[in-house]
């Protein structure tokens, strides 16, 4: 494939996409607010997308890399998940063609992956894309995290999933700060240094987490702790559960942090509490990385 792709991160509440040069530079951007949520029915999301290609001026035959929860169950299209043992770089292979008669041939969504455990499992949409960014621009062994509503922790080996865990991280930040009994004391700023750091440190002991979200509650009420600083607390409770679970694993490796520049400094200093090494990657960047290798293979 030698023409332009539009690749289109399509989550759950937004969208991004990026027009993307055989030679890997983005051409163009579009972001709005139009996630699976908000299409809705699957009968939509046709519409929707072709709104995308209005919006940005672009030739109806423009192909089209879709990734995220597009593919999932409730998205346009259900595309079954990779097992992990799949190589990243394999992913151009398996695109999963739209069946809708009007994009055939011309939009296809890029499949998530399951890693299995015993009997467990744990599954990504979306994130796949990411790191075959990432090994593009050659992080092909290591810890990969990726910060967000679930935030991933991915080993690679040789550009191949080893072994990957989701935490709701984000998911659960927003659930606390809308409803129930700290959602009153969640409007401060998140990125207060001094809260952030007390969420960490609580987090390192391994206290269990529920009790620890409730003392943010009962330092304000008691008047030890200021009400400004609980939601930077609150932060630094979650992200630290991540490390306190999964640090140990990557320690003498460091990780990789793939996020925006405000969530990822948090991870650096979650990181370096953690005595870890943490080296960032610009998720914009990846992005468009990885959509460039599709037009190569």
């Amino acid at each position: 494939m030698n023409k332009n792709i539009l690749g289109i991160d399509w989550g759950t509440s937004n969208r991004r996409a990026y027009l993307i040069a055989p030679s890997g530079a983005c051409l163009a951007e579009h972001e709005d607010g139009q996630g699976m949520l908000a299409v809705g029915s699957r009968d939509q999301f046709g519409a929707s997308l072709a709104g995308v290609l209005d919006a940005m001026r672009l030739p109806a035959e423009t192909p089209v890399i879709m990734s995220g929860m597009v593919g999932s169950a409730s998205g346009w299209q259900e595309v079954d998940y990779l097992d992990a043992s799949v190589p990243l770089e394999q992913l151009p292979r398996h695109l999963a063609a739209i069946t809708d008669a009007a994009w055939s041939g011309r939009a296809h969504i890029v499949p998530g992956y399951v890693y299995r455990n015993g009997a467990s499992a744990d599954v990504m949409r979306g994130e796949e894309t990411q790191l075959l960014g990432a090994i593009a621009l050659g992080q092909r062994n290591g810890w990969i995290v990726l910060p967000g509503t679930h935030s991933k922790w991915v080993l690679l080996r040789d550009g191949v999933i080893q072994s990957f865990a989701t935490y709701m991280t984000g998911e659960l930040f927003a659930m606390l700060s809308k409803g129930g009994t700290l959602s009153s004391m969640m409007n401060g700023d998140t990125s207060d240094a001094a809260g952030f750091a007390a969420g960490l440190t609580q987090a390192a002991r391994n206290e269990p987490l529920s009790n620890s979200l409730f003392r943010v509650r009962a330092g304000v009420v008691s008047r030890s702790a200021p009400a400004q600083q609980a939601a930077a607390t609150v932060s630094g409770l979650l992200i630290g559960a991540e490390f306190a679970a999964a640090a140990r694993a990557a320690e003498g490796q460091g990780i990789t942090v793939i996020g925006s520049p405000a969530l990822a400094a948090r991870y650096a200093l979650a990181a370096e509490n953690f005595g870890l090494h943490c080296k960032v990657l610009d998720p914009h960047a990846v992005y468009c990385t990885a959509i460039s290798q599709f037009i190569k293979a």
